[in-house]
C-alpha cells in the first residue's frame, strides 16, 4: 500500500496556513471556538487597554500591557494557524483528487449494449445514471461504472497510489470501474452509476475536504467541558478584580491588581493548548486515514473506529486470500467421474465467479464426448434458446442449467438437501460423510444434483493468509472481539476459524443473519465495525457503526458504507481500527497536558499578580522569578508557544500500542499528566532567564 503523506510543515502549506490564520481572526470564525473566543476578546481587551496606557490613562506600565497583547494575540494566532495547517493538508489531497478530473471522451454505447455495437464519441460529462460505454486499452474511464460484459486490466495508481494494474471483469466481485482510471488492456463495456458531480471521485474530494468535517459527538463533548471549566475560570478572575481593590484599600497600601493582568491570568488558567488544537487534532484524523488510502465521509466514523468493541469480517479476501479454486471431485456411489464432471460443468456455464470459472476449468478435460447438439452448442459457447441458468442468490444458496430434459443444481450441502427433499429425492449418507471430510479439512464442498439424485461434491480449497492470526491476536490484545462471516457451513467455518484464530464465526450467513448480529451487539452497547464488498453486503454495513467498504466492491456497498478502502484490503479494518485509537489517544494526551501544565502557570502568575496586595503570596515563588512582569510575561509568551510546539503532535499523533487500557492510561498520565506540569515550570524558567538577559523586563 502506498501512503501518500506530506511533510507537516511542507514550505507549499505553510504560506496559505499562515493566510488562512490571519483570515480566521475575524469574529465569526472564532465564535466556532468558545475557548480561544474568549482568548479573542481577552485581546481585544487589552489591546485597547494598551492604547489607554498610551494615552496616560493605564493602570499598569504601558509597554507590560503592550507586551501581553501581543503574545495574546500569537496565542490565538498559533491556534488559528494549527488549524489551518491541518485543513491545508486535507485541501492539499483534495487538490491532487481534483487533478484526476480531466476532460474525457466516452464512447457512448447505442443499442445491443454489447461489444461490437455501433457507439457515438461524446465528451464524458454527457453521461447520465443508466448509460452504456466502452473503453479500450489506452481510453480514460470516463465516468464510475458496473462492468457487464468484458475483461480488462486497468491502471488505478492516479486514485490508490498502486502501479501494479488490477482486472476488472463482469460478475463477482471486481465488476467496478472508477472513472478517471486508464485501461491499459482488452476492453470492458460497462453501464454508468454516477451522474456528473455525484462519481466517486466528487465524493472523495468533499470528504476530503477538512474544513467540511463536523465535529464528533466526543469533540462536543470535551468542547463543552473547557466551556465550563473557562466559565468558572472567567468568573474566578471577575471576582479577583473588586476583591483585589478592596483589599488594597483596607490594607492601605499595595496596588489593586491591574485589568491587563487579570486578563493574562484567565488565559493562562484556561485550556488554551487543547483548545487551540482540538479541531486540529480532528482534521489530522482524518488525513491520516487518507494517507492510509481510506476515505471516510464523516469524523463520526473515524471516532467509533477508536472505541470499537466487534470486528465482524468478511472470510473470503480477509481472512483467506479469496477466489477458492475447484481442486477435487467426488462422485456420488453409482456416478461416474464424467457423469459428475458433465453436471458440474453444466452447472457453472454462467457462473462469472472465480469459484465458477474454476470449476469449468477443472472438469473441462473430463467430459465426455458431446451426446448431441444442444451439448455440442455449449461446449462451443453458444446459449440455446432451451437453455436458462439459475443464477446463485444469497437465499436460495445455489446455482445451475435447467435443460429441456433435466435440471442441474450445485450449491451448499443443506440447500441442495432440501432442493433435492422438495423434488422427491434425498443426499446419500455416503456423500454426506464425503462433504463432512471436505469441509473438516477447510475445504468448501458443492454438493451437485439433479431433481431425486445426488450426483457428487465439488471441493473448492480456501487458504488462510500468512499473519492473520498475529494480527487477530493484537486485536484481541485492544479487547476487540473478531467474528468471522462466511457462507459455508459450519465445518467449513469453524476448521477456517480455528486456523485464523478468530473468536467466534457466523457460518451460512445471510444478508439477514448478518444485520440480525450487528443489531444483537448494538442491543448489548457494543460499538461494532464490519468490512464488506457485495450488493447482499450493504443492509449490514449501513447498520455497522463503522462500515468499510471495498473501492473494487459493488456500487450499493460503497454508499452503504461510512469509509471507502481505495486500495480494496479487506484487512484495512484492522488499520483502521488502529488510527481512530491513536486519534482518541491524542485528544485524551493533549488534553492531560493542557490541564496539567496549568499547575506551573499557578505558581508564575498568582505571586506576581497579588504579591503587591499580599506580600505573604512571595512564597508562592518556587521558580524564583526575576519580577512580577517577567512572570506574567513568561507564563503568557509560554502559553502562545507550546500551541506551536504541539503542532506536530497533534498533526502526527500519539503512537499507539495495543496495550490494555490500563496501561495506556497509567503511561499517559505518566507522559503527559507528570510531563505536563514539569515542562512548563522550565519553560517559564528559561523565558524568564532570557527575558532578563535581555534586559526587557
Amino acid at each position: 500500500m502506498t501512503q501518500h503523506t506530506l511533510p507537516l510543515f511542507d514550505a507549499a502549506l505553510l504560506r496559505p496556513a499562515l493566510l488562512d490564520a490571519c483570515k480566521k481572526l475575524s469574529p465569526r470564525a472564532q465564535l466556532g471556538n468558545p475557548v480561544m473566543f474568549v482568548v479573542y476578546l481577552g485581546s481585544l481587551l487589552c489591546s485597547a487597554l494598551w492604547v489607554q496606557g498610551l494615552l496616560g490613562h493605564g493602570d499598569a506600565p504601558t509597554w507590560l500591557t503592550g507586551a501581553l497583547a501581543l503574545w495574546l494575540w500569537f496565542t490565538v494566532l498559533f491556534a488559528n494557524f494549527a488549524e489551518a495547517l491541518a485543513e491545508g493538508r486535507s485541501k492539499a489531497q483534495a487538490a491532487s483528487l481534483k487533478g484526476l478530473k480531466k476532460a474525457a471522451w466516452a464512447k457512448k454505447l447505442g443499442a445491443p449494449h454489447r461489444y461490437g455495437a455501433p457507439f457515438a464519441t461524446v465528451e464524458a460529462g454527457e453521461l447520465r445514471k443508466g448509460d452504456v460505454f466502452i473503453a479500450q486499452a489506452g481510453d480514460i474511464v470516463p465516468c464510475d461504472g458496473e462492468v457487464l460484459e468484458g475483461i480488462a486490466a486497468i491502471d488505478e495508481s492516479a486514485i490508490t497510489g498502486e502501479s501494479a494494474p488490477v482486472i476488472r471483469e463482469s460478475g463477482g466481485d471486481f465488476s467496478s470501474v472508477t472513472g478517471g482510471t486508464r485501461v491499459l488492456s482488452d476492453w470492458v463495456v460497462a453501464r454508468v452509476t454516477a451522474d456528473p458531480g455525484e462519481t466517486f471521485i466528487d465524493r472523495m474530494i468533499a470528504m476530503v475536504e477538512g474544513a467540511r468535517r463536523g465535529k464528533t459527538p466526543n469533540e462536543v463533548a470535551l468542547t463543552i467541558l473547557l466551556l465550563a471549566l473557562t466559565l468558572v475560570f472567567l468568573l474566578v478572575t471577575v471576582t479577583l478584580l473588586p476583591f483585589s481593590h478592596y483589599s488594597a484599600q483596607a490594607a492601605g497600601a499595595g496596588e489593586p491588581t491591574s485589568l491587563a493582568v487579570l486578563i493574562a491570568l484567565l488565559v493562562c488558567l484556561i485550556p488554551t493548548t487543547i483548545g487551540g488544537l482540538l479541531s486540529a487534532i480532528g482534521v489530522a484524523g482524518m488525513s491520516r486515514l487518507m494517507a492510509a488510502n481510506v476515505i471516510a465521509t464523516s469524523g463520526r466514523a473515524v471516532e467509533a473506529a477508536g472505541d470499537v468493541d466487534v470486528l465482524l469480517l468478511d472470510k473470503t479476501g480477509t481472512i483467506t486470500y479469496g477466489n477458492r479454486q475447484a481442486s477435487a471431485l467426488w462422485p456420488a456411489p453409482g456416478v461416474s467421474q464424467a457423469t459428475l464432471a458433465q453436471a458440474a460443468w453444466l452447472a457453472s456455464l454462467a457462473d462469472d465467479t472465480p469459484e465458477g470459472k474454476s470449476i469449468v476449468q477443472l472438469t473441462q478435460p473430463l467430459l465426455p464426448p458431446a451426446a448431441n447438439p444442444l451439448d455440442a452448442a455449449l461446449r462451443q459457447g453458444e446459449r440455446p434458446e432451451a437453455v436458462s441458468f439459475a443464477p446463485f442468490t444469497a437465499q436460495s444458496r445455489m446455482s445451475g442449467v435447467n435443460l429441456p430434459e433435466r435440471a442441474i443444481r450445485k450449491g451448499a450441502a443443506d440447500a441442495v438437501r432440501q432442493w433435492l427433499a422438495a423434488n422427491g429425492g434425498e443426499l446419500p449418507a455416503a456423500l454426506q460423510q464425503q462433504v463432512d471430510q471436505v469441509a473438516s479439512r477447510g475445504g468448501t464442498p458443492l454438493v451437485v444434483a439433479e431433481p431425486q439424485r445426488a450426483l457428487g461434491v465439488i471441493e473448492l480449497k480456501d487458504v488462510v493468509k500468512p499473519g492473520i492470526r498475529e494480527r487477530f491476536a493484537q486485536l484481541r490484545a485492544m479487547g476487540i472481539r473478531t467474528v468471522m462471516l462466511t457462507g459455508d457451513n459450519r465445518l467449513t467455518a469453524a476448521a477456517i476459524a480455528a486456523e485464523a484464530g478468530v473468536d467466534d464465526f457466523l457460518a451460512e450467513a445471510t444478508p439477514e443473519a448478518k444485520l440480525a448480529m450487528i443489531r444483537d451487539c448494538q442491543r448489548q452497547g457494543l460499538l461494532v465495525a464490519m468490512t464488506g464488498d457485495g450488493t447482499n453486503d450493504a443492509p449490514a454495513l449501513a447498520q455497522a457503526d463503522v462500515a468499510v467498504a471495498m473501492n473494487s466492491g459493488t456500487q450499493a456497498a460503497r454508499e452503504a458504507a461510512n469509509m471507502v478502502d481505495l486500495d480494496s484490503s479487506p484487512t484495512k479494518l484492522i488499520e483502521v481500527v488502529e488510527i481512530g485509537k491513536q486519534m482518541l489517544m491524542t485528544r485524551g494526551a493533549l488534553t492531560t497536558f493542557s490541564l496539567a501544565n496549568d499547575v506551573a502557570k499557578y505558581f508564575a502568575i498568582i505571586p506576581a499578580a497579588f504579591a503587591a496586595t499580599y506580600p505573604q503570596l512571595n512564597a508562592l515563588n518556587v521558580m524564583g522569578l526575576s519580577s512580577p512582569a517577567s512572570a506574567l510575561l513568561s507564563a503568557v509568551m509560554f502559553n502562545a508557544l507550546i500551541i506551536i510546539a504541539l503542532i506536530p503532535l497533534a498533526l502526527r499523533g500519539v503512537r499507539y500500542r495495543p496495550l490494555g487500557a490500563a496501561v495506556l492510561l497509567r503511561r499517559n498520565l505518566l507522559l503527559y499528566g507528570v510531563g505536563g506540569m514539569v515542562l512548563p515550570f522550565a519553560g517559564i524558567k528559561l523565558i524568564d532567564l532570557g527575558l532578563s538577559a535581555l534586559g526587557w523586563v
